[in-house]
Order: structure tokens, then sequence, then C-alpha cells
């Protein structure tokens, strides 16, 4: 993965990885990381939805560099495409290392969304404001 120099997108989701969320190692689990990128994803398809969404797909992400105990994981999000009941992200998740200014991209991926009705069925993406 050839990671760009800064982050692309909006800041949706900053927080800090914890000794709970790494291995023996102090390495922070994959899993979490992808797990704060599918938050921030719904976070910012709910604002532009105006509802319930809930995540339909995930495309392919590779880890570039690996997350440390104390690094605070900052997610970027950005409105690629929006469809007819679907909205899909381009999403990076970057380190800010410990005590750090020092930022290095950790992964990206494309999410796509759906935007739901009360019933839990999907319902239109309504026109921007």
């Amino acid at each position: 993965m050839n990671a760009p120099d800064k982050p692309t997108g909006d800041l949706t989701l900053r927080t800090q990885a914890m000794p709970g969320d790494a291995n023996a190692a102090g390495d922070i689990f994959g899993g979490w990381v992808m797990a704060q990128m599918d938050l921030a994803s719904g976070i910012r398809a709910a604002e532009r939805a105006h509802g319930r969404v809930v995540t339909a797909g995930v495309k392919e992400m590779a880890f570039a560099k690996p997350m440390k105990v104390g690094d605070t994981l900052c997610i970027y999000t950005h409105i690629e495409r929006v469809g007819r009941t679907s909205i899909r992200l381009k999403v990076e998740a970057w380190a800010q290392r410990y005590l750090s200014p020092t930022m290095e991209m950790v992964t990206h991926a494309d999410f796509v969304m759906v935007a739901l009705d009360a019933s839990g069925k999907p319902t239109p993406v309504p026109p921007e404001d």
C-alpha cells in the first residue's frame, strides 16, 4: 500500500489505543482498527442519510503499519458516492504516534452503508441539504 503524506477526508473519529486492544507484543488488533473504521463510517453515513444506516460491505483492507498502545487512531471519511439507498465512503485509518505529532497511515478501505427506515428496510437517501 503506497500511503499518502496526509489524510484525505474529514476527521470523523479519534480514540486512543489501550492495552486491552493489543496482543501480547503490544500491537493493536486489526479487528479493533476495523471496528473503529466501521463506527466512523456509520457516523458519517447516518449524518448524510439523516437516519439509521447499516454496513453492507467493506472492500479489501491491508495493514501497512502497526498501531501501538498509546497511539491515537484517527479515522478520516469521505463520501465518494450516494446511490438510491446506499452510501460509499473512502475510509482511512491513521496513527498519531504516542506523544508525537507523527501521523502514519495504518490502513484504508471502502465501506458501503445502506440507509434503513423504521422497520429495518432499505430506504432512499434524501437529497443533500
